[in-house]
């Protein structure tokens, strides 16, 4: 390549990871203003949660876009074809994360005309509060390329679960022994599980760096929690 080509091709690939930066920024916001949305009964902010998901699925879908076009006409490899290929993976467990804040936010809005439940709220908040700190230390460590802050979060991954079961337990007591509570904790309840799958995003994305920076895929199985409350699970409905 001449220096002109190769400088372009620098400059490409600096601005899809730029780009992945900036929609991780966007991602966090979404985390922490649903949390909050829920926590003070917001109803405009969760409303502004949910208007600017669609800025996450465009810039997914821009991140992709520019990602193939620069492997079929540069055909990276090595670290440049990895650094590629992560970015676009990483885009996508991003645009997902903003599609669990999303659900947040909606599932606040359902709560706000109900009577609060504010021990349960506090423990979703903690919990949120949590994912928010494991996510923005993983995109710290993707802007850093740092694999020892990668590693650190997908570590403690189980910390999430941990809470999660917690409020598990926690919601189907307030539920037993209360049935008119029954809505407002099914919503907690899958509120409390689109955190914890955040958190499993931020792993994805721990590995995904892990992979970028070595060239090598985490060749131990990722620490979970033995069979637990988080086996029963609910699904979020489509």
């Amino acid at each position: 390549m001449n220096p002109h080509t190769v400088r372009a091709y620098g400059d490409e690939l600096n601005q899809i990871t730029s780009d992945v930066a900036r929609m991780g920024g966007l991602a966090e916001a979404q985390i922490a203003d649903a949390i909050e949305a829920m926590a003070r009964r917001d109803q405009a902010l969760a409303q502004e949660v949910i208007a600017r998901d669609v800025k996450l699925d465009e810039l997914q879908r821009e991140i992709e876009r520019k990602a193939i076009r620069l492997i079929a006409l540069r055909q990276p490899v090595a670290t440049d074809l990895r650094r590629t290929v992560a970015a676009m993976k990483i885009a996508t467990d991003l645009e997902r994360t903003g599609d669990l804040a999303r659900s947040v936010a909606k599932r606040s809005l359902s709560l706000s005309d109900s009577e609060p439940l504010t021990p349960l709220t506090r423990s979703i908040e903690r919990m949120g509060k949590l994912v928010a700190k494991r996510m923005k230390a993983v995109l710290d460590a993707y802007t850093a390329a740092e694999v020892a802050g990668a590693l650190d979060v997908w570590a403690h991954d189980d910390d999430v679960d941990e809470h999660y079961n917690a409020l598990f337990r926690e919601l189907l007591t307030y539920m037993m022994a209360d049935p008119r509570t029954i809505t407002s904790c099914a919503h907690l309840l899958f509120m409390a599980k689109n955190l914890e799958r955040i958190g499993d995003h931020a792993t994805n994305i721990a590995e995904m760096i892990h992979f970028e920076v070595t060239g090598d895929e985490l060749d131990v199985v990722r620490p979970r929690q033995s069979a637990s409350d988080a086996d029963l699970a609910p699904k979020e409905p489509t």
